[in-house]
């Protein structure tokens, strides 16, 4: 069995350490991992634990401190047991509590929508992204969330998503981007379906606050939205209520936040999260960290998208705690996040069990921070709410194509070209072609006649079925040709190569019945197509932020600060 410390030491032990180790796991002596209830008492020979109301921790002045390298030896030596216990269990008590553990954590299903997205297609090292979609839900079904989440009429009703970040892991591990939506976002939720009850949630017809996919069947709805508007394939789901934040803050000692005045979030009509801080850097745990996710009155503009900003910071700050606070060598903590994060967890199957966390912490670890890139969703107000824009669509694309968004990936070689499809293509006069205007955008209505003068083009070069389609008008910002199956790759290329369109702008999709042009907005005059250069730059609109920025301080709305 293999034994770690989070120091990363490597510690032998012996047989002779069995009945320790089962002691341990037990709860019998000190520091024992089968302590349950997350008790924030600290035994004089975990004595570096720190909780104190004021963070001070320690021992009482004028206290003996004791053996230190007896000591550190015994710490060693128990972080090593928590660690084996958690990671792959022992036989008797050990493997109960494993059990115990993995009894604690809830799942549910992964997608609920009626459509999939691809998974992307492993780079030349035979490596894939991996993208977790990360869920805060307000939760009040339990008498602890009700506390943490406010009115009493709101206890037992639906649950919202009222924060949600897509965690995206490149492909090669050296980079990880995080993409936060406003929970005010407006947008189409799919048709889902609870695997409970089989009751059919149907599709919005019109679009509603994203927040409330939770309530259409549970996170695998809000997973299917998520997939529906980007694009992007996610892997996993994690999701966590208000309780869990707050048992997970304190079980990590706190995390460090910042703001640039004293502030107060409560205004005349009760309206407010509660948090009360001084200038400065704080921090914070328990409700008080809970109360920093969840402030938007006091925060800049009162918006979400000042909320989404001060998440965004608390997270790059909970990930250097992570790495670098030392207490997390203590068994006793060690047993708390492991007690309190299994409690406080709901996952897709893909995640449900310890080890499999544990194995997706992993990864997760190998990026430093400084090439972890947080962002919000690039939107525009509609009234009180919020849309995506075009440059929304350029995150998600460079999130889809695995593109660093802090701009350092080496640079990548030009595409090879493809291998030859497995069935070739037909004489051009006998490829069926349909050929859409989908030159519309945001900014510009759609130009006129472009499907009926590619089409006419296409039957000047030798494609003589090819014919505009005028009953559709998608909206695309790049030129695409698709085709439903593997017998028409090659016709779809070649129609593709006879216009000089590039083959990566060849898709198969479900959504057409046959070889389908769709005529995008960069294409929208002339009978010669250039194709633009890509730009895979993050959009200043996203409000990038880097992971080791520990300098980043949130800025108070003056009518909420106080002296």
């Amino acid at each position: 069995m293999t034994r770690s410390s989070v120091q990363g030491e490597d510690t032998q032990e012996g047989a002779a350490d069995a009945s320790e180790r089962a002691q341990a796991v037990r709860g019998d002596g000190d520091n024992g991992v089968g302590d349950t209830g997350g008790s924030t008492e600290s035994t004089t020979e975990d004595s570096s634990e720190d909780n104190s109301e004021d963070g001070t921790g320690g021992r009482p002045e004028g206290e003996a401190q004791g053996p230190r390298p007896r000591r550190r030896r015994r710490v060693l030596r128990w972080t090593a047991v928590v660690l084996a216990v958690v990671l792959a269990g022992t036989a008797g008590a050990g493997y109960l509590y494993y059990e115990h553990l993995n009894d604690n954590i809830k799942q549910d299903a992964l997608n609920l929508g009626d459509s999939k997205v691809a998974a992307p297609t492993p780079n030349a090292a035979g490596q894939t992204p991996l993208n977790i979609l990360v869920i805060g839900s307000d939760a009040r079904d339990s008498e602890e969330n009700q506390q943490l989440g406010g009115a009493r009429e709101t206890f037992g009703s639906t649950p919202l998503a009222d924060v949600q970040m897509l965690v995206h892991l490149s492909a090669d591990r050296s980079n990880m981007s995080v993409v936060s939506m406003p929970r005010d976002t407006l947008l189409e939720i799919p048709k889902c379906t609870d695997p409970d009850d089989g009751e059919v949630y149907p599709a919005s017809g019109g679009r509603v606050m994203t927040n409330q996919s939770l309530g259409h069947g549970g996170p695998g709805c809000t997973v299917a939205t998520w997939q529906e508007l980007t694009g992007i394939h996610i892997d996993h789901f994690v999701m966590v209520d208000f309780a869990g934040v707050v048992s997970m803050a304190d079980a990590v000692g706190g995390v460090p936040v910042c703001v640039d005045a004293n502030i107060h979030s409560r205004d005349g009509g009760g309206h407010g999260s509660g948090l009360k801080l001084e200038k400065g850097t704080h921090p914070v745990k328990g409700e008080q960290a809970l109360q920093w996710l969840r402030t938007r009155y006091g925060f800049e503009d009162g918006s979400d998208l000042a909320r989404a900003k001060a998440q965004h910071m608390y997270l790059n700050s909970m990930v250097r705690v992570l790495r670098e606070n030392a207490t997390l060598s203590s068994p006793n903590k060690l047993r708390r996040l492991a007690e309190e994060a299994t409690e406080a967890l709901t996952v897709d199957p893909g995640l449900d069990s310890v080890k499999k966390l544990y194995d997706l912490s992993n990864e997760l670890r190998r990026v430093k921070p400084e090439r972890i890139t947080m962002t919000t969703m690039p939107n525009r107000y509609v009234g009180a709410r919020v849309e995506p824009t075009e440059d929304a669509e350029q995150l998600f694309r460079l999130v889809r194509e695995d593109i660093a968004l802090d701009g350092k990936d080496a640079k990548k070689k030009p595409d090879a070209e493809p291998e030859p499809p497995a069935d070739p293509a037909a004489p051009d006069d006998e490829i069926a072609v349909q050929v859409r205007n989908g030159t519309r955008t945001d900014e510009l209505g759609t130009a006129p006649g472009r499907a009926n003068t590619v089409s006419g083009l296409l039957v000047e070069r030798g494609f003589t079925k090819a014919v505009a389609d005028p009953s559709v008008l998608p909206s695309e910002d790049r030129t695409v040709i698709r085709y439903p199956s593997a017998d028409l790759e090659g016709d779809a290329r070649r129609v593709a190569k006879s216009l000089g369109i590039p083959a990566s702008s060849v898709k198969r999709s479900t959504d057409v019945s046959g070889v389908t042009l769709v005529v995008g907005a960069d294409w929208r005059e002339g009978t010669a197509y250039r194709a633009p250069e890509s730009d895979d730059s993050t959009p200043e609109s996203a409000e990038a932020l880097n992971g080791a920025d520990d300098s980043a301080c949130m800025h108070v709305n003056p009518a909420f600060t106080w002296s």
